[in-house]
């Protein structure tokens, strides 16, 4: 069995493996990097610990959010160091077998494809995990 923390972006349900994450919160203010790319939201301090924000709707070329919609953090694990990603709600933790997991359907294309490493059939829609190694990757 695996666990997922999951969020959304606009309609769809990602999830993370439940290992790779270090803390959800609501979004932080972030201190704008200059020549950085699109997919970098900035920089947040957590603790002291300065953080690196990645905006998965941009890096996933999936256009802004509503007005007034405040982004949510998942801190996640990435070669050992932190890194926040901006997503638009936090879900609940989802225990799913491997009899659910596939590969990833074939309607994802261009940035989708390359950070989703496969779906989940749940009851009621699709889980798409989201490969973190690569969404955080864009920001490198």
């Amino acid at each position: 069995m695996s666990q997922y923390v999951t969020f959304t972006l606009g309609p769809n349900l990602y999830g993370v493996d439940v290992t790779r994450v270090q803390e959800v919160l609501r979004s932080h203010t972030r201190t704008r990097v200059p020549l950085a790319p699109a997919t970098v939201a900035g920089l947040v301090n957590l603790r002291g610990q300065v953080v690196l924000t990645v905006d998965l709707r941009t890096r996933l070329e999936m256009g802004g959010r509503a007005d007034g919609q405040e982004p949510m953090m998942v801190v996640v694990q990435v070669d050992g160091e932190p890194v926040s990603l901006l997503v638009d709600e936090i879900g609940e933790v989802v225990e799913v077998g491997p009899s659910s997991f596939e590969a990833p359907p074939d309607t994802l294309t261009g940035p989708m494809r390359q950070v989703i490493l496969g779906a989940h059939k749940l009851e009621n829609r699709l889980l798409l995990v989201l490969d973190v190694d690569q969404a955080a990757e864009a920001a490198a």
